[in-house]
């Protein structure tokens, strides 16, 4: 079955100034998903917008493998001090029972969770640098350049998960 999960997500920027970092999300992301091919839940799925396949991590048992899924849509919307993404993931899921945790799967999986990724360059250092945010962190987050310690984005609300289909 063709399942598609939306994530959204918003960030609060400091007032741009001189000091600007270009901040932008970058075109990735990791999901949690069950995954009928090692036939593992809560598997950590690795997307990168433009491929046609995911990567899902598996375990010490299997190694990484293609995943039948791919990342639909990629939005970004910005307003003056805010910034927000929308991405669609779609995926291939199909029920199994997963025999080393006992359970069976779930078209998302029991505890989802999302890993976003961002990007900046530093004018100060002149030099690129990255960050995550991920649902699982204990809010609000504030993350600052890595180079000069310049306020780059404040997370207030996690990242939000929903089946669509």
């Amino acid at each position: 079955m063709l399942r598609s999960v939306e994530i959204t997500a918003e960030l609060t920027n400091p007032p741009r100034d001189e000091g600007s970092h270009n901040l932008h999300w970058q075109k990735k992301l990791e999901l949690s998903l069950d995954c009928f091919i090692c036939g593992r839940t809560g598997r950590t799925t690795a997307f990168e917008y433009g491929q046609e396949h995911a990567l899902c991590s598996a375990d010490d048992e299997h190694p990484p493998h293609p995943a039948a899924a791919r990342i639909a849509a990629f939005d970004v919307t910005g307003e003056r001090h805010r910034t927000a993404l929308r991405a669609v993931v779609d995926y291939w899921w199909a029920p199994f029972h997963d025999v080393k945790r006992d359970r069976a799967s779930t078209a998302l999986t029991r505890a989802p969770w999302v890993r976003l990724f961002l990007g900046y360059y530093c004018p100060q250092a002149g030099e690129s640098g990255g960050f995550s945010m991920q649902t699982n962190m204990v809010r609000p987050v504030r993350d600052s350049c890595g180079h000069c310690a310049h306020p780059l984005a404040t997370s207030e609300q996690a990242p939000g998960i929903r089946l669509l289909t």
